[in-house]
């Protein structure tokens, strides 16, 4: 990763468009949480109830272990939010099939509904900026956000098979 002196130095960015990078950074996550934090608010939940509830909608099936990686938040915050999703009947655990001490998380009906309410405006926002932005646009930003992980494992997730030559 580059630090901003060398980000300064290339033609591409100057310390000012890094600056208003990270500005609007803030302003886009302030409005991309925005309505499911007033939906969260309604069951009292906040955005690491979002966070769970996500993966594993995205995962089904996922291990406790897998989703402590993906967050990294530490055991005794995780447990206090999955075990409210789990006590109100949004989220439940099973043993897993190769190693009972493994707790397997899926979504219940109920947290497939509150998954969707989460994310259906939020889908709704990145398509119509997609749409907006145009193909060429997409891909650079997706690149960015790439280049942004800090994570090699974490990027892995979302490389993509290059087509195969003829």
């Amino acid at each position: 990763m580059a630090d901003i002196k060398s980000c300064a130095a290339t033609p591409a960015a100057t310390e000012d468009e890094v600056r208003q990078g990270v500005e609007l950074l803030f302003f886009a996550y302030r409005d991309f949480t925005a309505e499911p934090d007033a939906i969260l608010a309604r069951y009292a939940f906040g955005r690491a109830h979002h966070r769970v509830i996500h993966f594993v909608g995205r995962h089904p099936q996922m291990t406790v272990g897998e989703l402590l990686g993906i967050l990294r938040i530490t055991k005794q915050s995780l447990s206090r939010v999955l075990g409210q999703l789990v006590r109100q009947g949004f989220i439940v655990q099973r043993p897993g099939v190769q190693d009972r001490r493994q707790r397997l998380l899926d979504l219940t009906a109920k947290g497939r509904e509150l998954e969707r309410q989460l994310s259906e405006p939020q889908r709704a926002r990145i398509a119509n900026a997609y749409r907006e932005a145009g193909a060429q646009a997409v891909e650079g930003f997706r690149e960015v956000l790439l280049e942004i992980i800090a994570d090699e494992d974490d990027r892995r997730r979302f490389a993509r098979e290059l087509p195969r030559k003829q």
